[in-house]
């Protein structure tokens, strides 16, 4: 049987990965047709996988080269010419940053390659969940395997792909998607193949590195939010809108996803607890200094003792001694704690041109080897979701100066039974710096959010309270 692999990738060139590309008629444009040179490759070679590309951007760019690179090694290692012969761009006259294999044709529509019935395998890394869920679920009924490095369409419409693979049965046609989560780092693969015969309990990680990235600024190089944002956009880690980094939800996607490969539930993104960190201040990174740490942004998901799964992503305070506290810039890293492994850490580039694509080609040539994933999600089971968690707690509070302000702390801590750990406050330089934090013992999440509630209507209270969970439960051992 002959294969052939369509990459959809993006038109718009960016040094994180993955960006949107969407042409305004989604159908007519006109064709770059195949080269007629006498090197052209021929379409009827029954030992080839050619490849098609929605998009010439940053990773489609880096799937070609690295296919261009090592194509005798991929002959070797599968049997199979891995092949690009179309490339689907919103403007043909655009240059591209890498060199157009032989054989392989330009073009402006979809359609050119999702009815191309030479073609078995598309590869989207056009982001979005519009164009990109239509060219996916087409490829898909068309019988075309699909690689895609979609998190966003992933974590959005889960349940409507499971439900069309199921439909289509155990054929050839499959789903790949490892490149969705922590671009380079194999985790896909590893929660569908290592972990079948264990049992996770928890999953923490740094899964968004434009995050990362900033907030090693302002720990090791003390700048403010705003100024680790600016570097983050100069050096192409944040988006001209950084929302979605900033705001947890690029986490939160992700999270979803390691959520259902981990413990076989669908969660709506919604229901996870999500918290940026637009509100991280200099004195936080003070006081969790002082502490003997440092803070990170954490996806972090947990089975609780009663069986129940909870989940959050927030900034979280985080020791010295911890795996994830030495992982800086906009580098990835996920640690899962499990009955048989103990401790398992990834940790790598979690975006980019090459990384991103090097996930995409380790699809590809498992495509190509002829390996199979009925159950690209893992099997669903029947553990439930609890919107809540326990976690030991900082609180930094922002105050007005006047006589009992820590009895009233207490009294609020003692109506919400919640118990304080210890009190900290730095010397204050300045009036409108005056702050101090709480760390508690270990408290549920909604007992926190009543305190907080109650602290914030006291008139010394200024501005909203900052809260962020411990990592560690141990976190003094």
């Amino acid at each position: 049987m002959r294969f052939y692999l369509t990459l959809i990738a993006s038109a718009l060139t960016h040094p994180r990965g993955v960006s949107s590309f969407a042409p305004n008629v989604k159908r007519p444009f006109s064709t770059i047709r195949p080269s007629s040179s006498p090197n052209a490759l021929s379409m009827s070679d029954p030992d080839a996988i050619n490849l098609g590309i929605f998009g010439g951007g940053t990773v489609g760019g880096g799937i070609v080269e690295i296919l261009s690179q090592k194509s005798d090694h991929f002959r070797r290692l599968t049997g199979k010419t891995l092949r690009v012969r179309k490339i689907c761009v919103r403007d043909a006259s655009k240059p591209r940053d890498f060199a157009l294999p032989d054989g392989c044709s330009i073009v402006t529509s979809y359609d050119d390659i999702l009815d191309d019935d030479e073609i078995d395998v598309a590869v989207e890394v056009m982001g979005g969940t519009t164009d990109a869920k239509d060219v996916v679920f087409q490829a898909l009924r068309a019988k075309k395997s699909v690689v895609t490095a979609n998190k966003a369409l992933i974590a959005k419409d889960l349940p409507e792909i499971e439900t069309l693979l199921t439909e289509l049965g155990e054929g050839e046609t499959q789903f790949r998607y490892e490149a969705a989560v922590c671009g380079g780092i194999p985790i896909i693969r590893s929660m569908q193949s290592d972990f079948v015969g264990d049992d996770i309990k928890l999953m923490s990680g740094i899964i968004n590195g434009c995050t990362n990235f900033m907030l090693t600024a302002m720990d090791r190089d003390k700048k403010s939010y705003d100024e680790a944002l600016e570097q983050a956009s100069k050096l192409g880690y944040a988006e001209a809108d950084p929302t979605l980094d900033v705001g947890g939800f690029d986490a939160r996607s992700k999270l979803k996803i390691l959520m259902r490969l981990a413990y076989g539930i669908d969660v709506d993104e919604n229901e996870i607890s999500c918290r940026g960190i637009t509100e991280l201040t200099k004195i936080d990174f003070e006081y969790a200094k002082m502490l003997g740490g440092t803070i990170k942004l954490l996806g972090v998901a947990e089975k609780n003792d009663d069986g129940h799964v909870s989940a959050f992503v927030s900034p979280c305070y985080v020791t010295n001694d911890d795996p994830l506290s030495s992982v800086n810039g906009a580098t990835n890293a996920i640690e899962i704690v499990s009955k048989n492994l103990v401790s398992s850490i990834y940790i790598g580039q979690g975006a980019g041109r090459y990384p991103t694509a090097n996930s995409c080609i380790n699809d590809i040539v498992a495509l190509a080897k002829g390996d199979k994933t009925q159950l690209p999600f893992n099997p669903k089971s029947e553990t439930r979701f609890a919107n809540n968690y326990s976690s030991v707690f900082f609180l930094r509070l922002n105050y007005r100066d006047q006589v009992g302000i820590t009895r009233q702390v207490g009294e609020i801590c003692e109506k919400h039974d919640v118990s304080i750990h210890s009190i900290l406050q730095n010397p204050v330089q300045k009036s409108q710096d005056s702050a101090f934090a709480i760390v508690t013992e270990k408290v549920e999440y909604a007992a926190i959010l009543q305190v907080l509630a109650d602290i914030e209507a006291l008139s010394w209270c200024k501005g909203k309270p900052f809260y962020m969970p411990v990592l560690r439960e141990n976190w003094q051992a």
